[in-house]
């Protein structure tokens, strides 16, 4: 199929349309039939670590990168047919145009490897690609030929003709820039006007008589819904441009039936779709440079405390813009928001208030992050200290393999315990010379058959004064003897490795994560993110 091809001697081949689980090793698996394989990357997100989709593998020999690209294109993985090319080291064919050709108008039964087959007969393919969305096809699709000559003889050809009972257009791929410019021109030249917002009252009649003030009308439209009433809105069709251009300019704002109506050019799907998006991404961008140093997230919130408790506890620190504690339905949740006019004023406030009691509760207060940025930071925490971990010269166990903790009960005498019907609850000791979790399990003996009511001993609970009072070495080890118990009933196989990340954490937020489980569980699944993460890195092979 591409015995043509050109002799690539990096042997590289770009693999896409990948399902976000695959993963190096299961490409491996697929390719490394086709010949030895040098490396195997999948690209994924710099923050999040999710796939972006495609990968690339560098073999050792280029016939073994042509079979696999002949034998493998469209193969299914996990219910994708991924897609296979040469990779293009030098973005300037890409950019250049030069082979590209664009196919739209497709029927949505048209997948890749049906446009590859249909197109290959004309010449060498680089990349073929039907374009898609989450419903399927979009109908258009490229074609990169290796040679300009191969574009020109698929064009000549295939424009007009029936595919699955649908004429395509078939012609040359031009640059975004180019049909912005091609279609700018277009738009100024507009005679077609999109009108809303009228009312149900407005048939096509009406709506010609109130139009066709401003010039000759090929066609008035108002669109209507199944039962044939108006939805609102419609379009005028004029005979000229000026014509056109006068109606959005002397209707566009005016009142018709009682309304205020929106009058302009009338815009393709995609088009308004993406000056929607450009839009969203604009005020998301906004938000974010508006709040950024200023905006403060605080958790542990006694929940007695509402939005003026909120403002009112952070108000002297500065202008507070709003302060919002977050609920469900009623109940609080115990966490908020407090925004100030200045990063000045935010950071006083994190330095005076983080910690402090407030109600029943030490406040945890920071600048608010967004999602992605937590887990960035909580990512290189970790890439941070295993690599100063891998720079050291005496041998050492991974730090997070090395913070174990083992389970004791007190000593009895004589084998027996201390009163009669007792039993003694093992309790969780933090120890970082240990590195698997020890069970030391003793059975009471009890003197005499005096039927006395079970009591449970266990630790009690960690409270803010408590940990207060503790010595600073030992603070540490008091949460760190509460957390692994309730991280080991999640995780049994990784609790000594998410404990000692999670000690890496302020003391605050680690006493509200014993008191709420919700939180608790989104560290551990934070940290469990970054451990596979790690993993999957680990056992990539290297370039």
């Amino acid at each position: 199929m591409n015995s043509s091809g050109p002799a690539y001697p990096l042997a590289s081949l770009y693999v896409g349309d990948l399902h976000a689980d695959v993963t190096e090793a299961m490409l491996y698996q697929k390719f490394s039939p086709a010949g030895p394989i040098m490396s195997i990357r999948v690209c994924r997100d710099i923050i999040t670590r999710r796939s972006l989709g495609y990968a690339y593998i560098n073999f050792q020999q280029p016939a073994d990168a042509e079979c696999a690209l002949d034998t493998m294109n469209y193969d299914v993985i996990k219910g994708r047919p991924i897609r296979i090319m040469w990779s293009q080291r030098d973005p300037g064919l890409r950019k250049s145009g030069v082979g590209n050709i664009f196919i739209k108008n497709m029927d949505e039964s048209i997948d890749n490897k049906a446009l590859y087959d249909t197109f290959s007969a004309f010449g060498n393919i680089l990349s073929c690609k039907v374009v898609c969305d989450e419903k399927g096809s979009k109908g258009y699709g490229f074609v990169h030929f290796e040679t300009h000559e191969a574009a020109n003889r698929a064009i000549d050809t295939m424009n007009g003709m029936l595919l699955n009972d649908r004429k395509v257009f078939v012609g040359h791929f031009k640059s975004r820039k180019e049909r912005e410019v091609e279609f700018g021109t277009k738009a100024m030249k507009f005679t077609n006007v999109y009108i809303k917002n009228f009312g149900e009252d407005y048939n096509d009649e009406k709506l010609k008589e109130v139009f066709s003030a401003f010039g000759r009308t090929l066609s008035v439209r108002v669109m209507k819904d199944e039962r044939g009433r108006s939805r609102g809105f419609g379009f005028v069709n004029y005979a000229n441009h000026e014509d056109a251009q006068k109606a959005v300019s002397e209707m566009n704002g005016k009142e018709i039936n009682g309304k205020m109506v929106y009058v302009g050019r009338a815009q393709k799907r995609l088009e308004r779709q993406g000056e929607l998006k450009r839009k969203f991404d604009q005020i998301k961008q906004d938000r974010i440079q508006r709040y950024q140093g200023v905006n403060l997230y605080v958790k542990n919130l006694d929940d007695s405390i509402d939005d003026e408790r909120l403002r009112k506890e952070f108000a002297p620190y500065g202008t507070i813009t709003s302060a919002k504690v977050m609920t469900d339905g009623s109940q609080s949740k115990g966490f908020g928001f407090v925004c100030f006019s200045s990063p000045e004023e935010a950071t006083k406030a994190v330095t005076e208030m983080n910690g402090r009691i407030v109600a029943t509760k030490p406040l945890y207060v920071a600048l608010a992050q967004r999602r992605e940025e937590r887990k960035a930071i909580l990512t290189n925490k970790y890439m941070q200290r295993l690599a100063t971990l891998r720079t050291m010269t005496s041998p050492i166990i991974d730090s997070y393999q090395q913070t174990g903790y083992y389970m004791t009960v007190p000593q009895t005498v004589g084998g027996r315990t201390d009163m009669p019907g007792v039993t003694r609850n093992s309790q969780y000791k933090y120890s970082s010379a240990v590195r698997n979790a020890q069970q030391v399990i003793t059975i009471p003996v009890v003197p005499a058959p005096v039927m006395e009511p079970p009591v449970h001993i266990g630790p009690e609970p960690l409270t803010a004064s408590m940990l207060a009072a503790a010595p600073l070495m030992d603070q540490k080890q008091l949460l760190g003897e509460r957390l692994y118990p309730m991280i080991h009933a999640l995780h049994p196989n990784l609790a000594g490795k998410i404990t000692g990340m999670l000690l890496e954490i302020d003391n605050s937020e680690l006493l509200h994560m014993l008191e709420s489980p919700e939180s608790l569980h989104s560290k551990v699944d934070e940290a469990i993110a970054v451990l596979q993460a790690h993993q999957v890195k680990e056992c990539s092979p290297t370039k």
